[in-house]
């Protein structure tokens, strides 16, 4: 069962199971084994284990490297020294050089709570939304992320998921199907659609039952892959509801709401409002107060969602 799994664990189950069938799997760590739980791959495959030490741009180096030998390496640290840190050996040495590394950003956004403005990533899948041929993932649940790491092994090329840690809400059920390219309609709506990743959907869902006992029909996309973004997907539901908000766990420029508005000015036009952080630093606390501070919590949701809704009548 996967309902008390926190995402970390799934993450490294997952990769446990899929190291029996192929033998060309291998982690790299920048001495964060226990952060990211993989201190269980490390005992039970030494030999395809690799702790670099806290030198995140020597290990995406050396993950090109491993692939460019035929293996498929997942090398995870905290998501802003995934990205920021080392972009250029993702981008040169990894990307342009067209090697099939995965790499794992954790805590992403508010997520990173008491790490405080160094560690907490606003900007991360921007950083890496920009890099030619990459892909860019954000599981919502254990559900999804245990569906998703077989797809990102098999897929031949390079992606960066962006986990969150701990214990994720639970949003869909293990029977649930999911595929790495294909947004997630969770409902139809014709008011308006909250497009939304993350841990922005159970904030989204929160947002839409409020919404619905006002008298709004309102539907929900889980976009989780925000490049290539599905959209057809996103043009069905702008068709569908004639407005948009988007929901992001990070700056709302060149993030999800910004891959949204690029399908919607060139395909669909429709009122659209995005929620995410505004151009802001992190800070340090827990994230009830963040979400607040950045405003990013449902009841901004749902602000957000009858302005659009308003601007579309008008």
């Amino acid at each position: 069962m996967l309902d008390n799994k926190e995402m970390r664990d799934v993450y490294c189950d997952k990769l446990l199971e899929l190291a029996k069938q192929n033998k060309d799997i291998v982690i790299l760590e920048a001495d964060l084994m226990k952060s990211t739980k993989t201190d269980r791959f490390f005992k039970e495959y030494p030999e395809r284990s690799f702790d670099v030490g806290v030198a995140e741009a020597n290990m995406m180096g050396v993950a090109a490297g491993l692939a460019a030998c035929g293996k498929i390496p997942f090398c995870a640290t905290f998501a802003p020294f995934a990205t920021r840190r080392c972009y250029d050996q993702v981008f040169i040495s990894i990307c342009y050089s067209q090697q099939n590394v995965k790499i794992i950003g954790t805590d992403p956004g508010i997520a990173a709570e008491l790490n405080g403005g160094t560690h907490m990533p606003f900007e991360d899948m921007g950083i890496m939304r920009t890099i030619p041929d990459l892909v860019c993932v954000e599981p919502t649940d254990a559900a999804m992320l245990e569906s998703l790491v077989p797809q990102i092994a098999d897929y031949k090329g390079a992606v960066y998921v962006r986990m969150f840690r701990k214990k994720a809400h639970k949003i869909f059920d293990e029977s649930d199907t999911f595929d790495l390219f294909k947004a997630k309609k969770i409902r139809k709506g014709k008011d308006c659609t909250i497009i939304c990743s993350g841990i922005m959907v159970k904030k989204a869902l929160d947002a839409q039952k409020e919404l619905e006992q006002q008298g709004y029909d309102i539907g929900i996309l889980n976009t989780a892959t925000w490049k290539p973004i599905d959209k057809e997907m996103v043009i069905e539901c702008a068709k569908e509801s004639g407005a948009i908000v988007t929901a992001e766990n990070h700056n709302i420029h060149n993030g999800l709401g910004s891959a949204v508005a690029e399908v919607l000015v060139e395909n669909y036009p429709v009122p659209m409002k995005r929620i995410g952080i505004k151009d802001r630093f992190g800070q340090v606390g827990k994230m009830d107060f963040l979400e607040k501070e950045y405003n990013i919590s449902i009841s901004d949701i749902v602000q957000a969602v009858k302005e659009t809704i308003k601007r579309k009548k008008a």
